[in-house]
């Protein structure tokens, strides 16, 4: 067995944490998988699994093996589609993943254009107001708002949204405009819990930022129903600036405080390092790339 074929395996088995599950997974005998891990382990010199009667787990080493390989196998992929000529026609499936109004905003419209250009792909967009972890989650694409910890993502940055705080114009008429965090407490406040779980809103920028921890009179868990109710007049709340962005332009919500608001938060394309050079994932990240950063609402 070559080193290529000992590499897929021990990627299948890496992933599956399992002889059992790899076996089925390449359609191949479990003592195959086993006599494969043992050739891979005799020539690389170093132990890259923990098997037990129950479980299999990688070693330290295994798991930066396994990083190592899954890139050189993507390389070797990208390589024969060139060869095929695949490269200019991207074929398969791509799971992608955003926030539900992000998404319906900014992403479907760039999902859909790719369809159109691509045929031979499908696509399954998980929309929803929740980190979603690429790997584990078997992901190849997120779009992710806000700044992250380091990580070995491939990021790449395609404008920026605010945080503000709005309410409608007859709230303002009703109750006033707040000319300071500090007057919020005389307000009926809206918490999007998805945006302010915590319900402490920050305001300012570095270095004077501050911190205020609100007592809203109403806490909804999604961002259209806080916007719903501040168009109805309940209150004040805080939402992205892309989320309230056509009811800021006709003018049925207000911004107040905006000389308060944070510094801005990036918007950034993730995905997998060794994944980026395979085609169908390129085409669409730069299709994501060319999009969202003309955009105006994201700028």
């Amino acid at each position: 067995m070559d080193r290529i074929q000992l590499m897929a395996i021990f990627i299948a088995v890496g992933e599956e944490q399992s002889f059992a599950a790899a076996a089925r997974r390449l359609g191949v005998s479990r003592p195959s998988i086993t006599r494969a891990i043992s050739s891979l382990e005799e020539v690389v010199g170093v132990k890259l699994l923990l098997r037990t009667t129950r479980s299999v787990r990688l070693t330290e080493a295994g798991n930066r093996y396994l990083d190592d390989v899954r890139i050189i196998m993507a390389k070797i992929a990208e390589a024969d589609a060139v060869v095929a000529g695949v490269n200019a026609m991207p074929q398969g499936h791509l799971n992608i993943t955003a926030s539900v109004l992000f998404g319906a905003a900014f992403v479907t419209p760039c999902v859909v254009e790719y369809l159109r250009k691509f045929p031979e792909m499908t696509v399954s967009a998980y929309f929803l107001d929740r980190v979603v972890n690429l790997v584990e989650e078997g992901m190849d694409v997120a779009l992710r708002i806000g700044h992250m910890a380091a990580s070995d993502l491939k990021v790449i940055h395609v404008g920026q949204v605010r945080r503000v705080l709005c309410a409608s114009p007859q709230y303002l008429a009703a109750y006033g405009i707040p000319q300071h965090p500090d007057q919020l407490s005389q307000h009926m406040i809206i918490a999007a819990t998805g945006i302010s779980p915590e319900i402490m809103w920050k305001f300012g920028r570095d270095p004077d930022q501050f911190a205020i921890r609100m007592s809203p009179r109403l806490s909804v868990a999604s961002n259209d129903a806080a916007i719903e109710a501040a168009l109805m007049g309940v209150g004040l709340t805080r939402l992205l600036s892309y989320q309230v962005a056509a009811h800021l332009g006709e003018g049925s919500l207000k911004i107040v405080l905006a000389d308060y608001e944070e510094t801005p938060l990036p918007v950034q394309v993730l995905c997998r390092e060794d994944k980026y050079g395979v085609s169908k994932m390129r085409e669409f990240i730069d299709l994501l790339v060319l999009r969202l950063s003309s955009d105006i609402n994201l700028n």
